[in-house]
């Protein structure tokens, strides 16, 4: 049993800190081949997920600490959605479904816990236009 608590936060909070990215994962599934993907990610403001999709697999995200902004996107990159999540306001997270383009925005240092259907193949990012996938 792995026990989320604090110190396993912290530490993966720390590692985001030193990150150029600003982000950092700690993997619960053994293998990228797995069939299942759980993870905490770990977010510093100024990080921006860009916009992607999968197009066969859901995914769900529960914010745990801090406040994040997901929205979902057509094909076109008009926004659909946008939803800020934080335990203070009481929207703990989303699900999205297989084939919806999003894309996230960490507004104050957060810590995710998300799952996905595995194994895991890059992000798909063509077909969507990059000036929209600011907004």
């Amino acid at each position: 049993m792995k026990i989320i608590d604090d110190q396993l936060i912290s530490g993966v909070v720390e590692l985001a800190k030193k990150s150029p990215r600003l982000r950092m994962n700690y993997n619960f599934h053994q293998s990228l081949d797995d069939k299942c993907h759980r993870l905490l990610n770990a977010l510093e403001p100024g990080t921006f997920l860009p916009v992607h999709h999968h197009p066969t697999k859901d995914e769900t995200v529960v914010i745990l600490k801090g406040k994040v902004r997901i929205t979902t996107y057509n094909d076109d990159g008009d926004v659909l959605e946008s939803c800020v999540i934080s335990p203070e306001s009481g929207r703990y997270g989303v699900d999205i479904p297989k084939n919806v383009w999003h894309g996230l925005e960490c507004l104050e240092p957060s810590v995710l816990f998300e799952c996905k259907e595995g194994p895991f193949v890059d992000h798909e990012t063509d077909g969507i236009l990059e000036i929209k996938s600011s907004k």
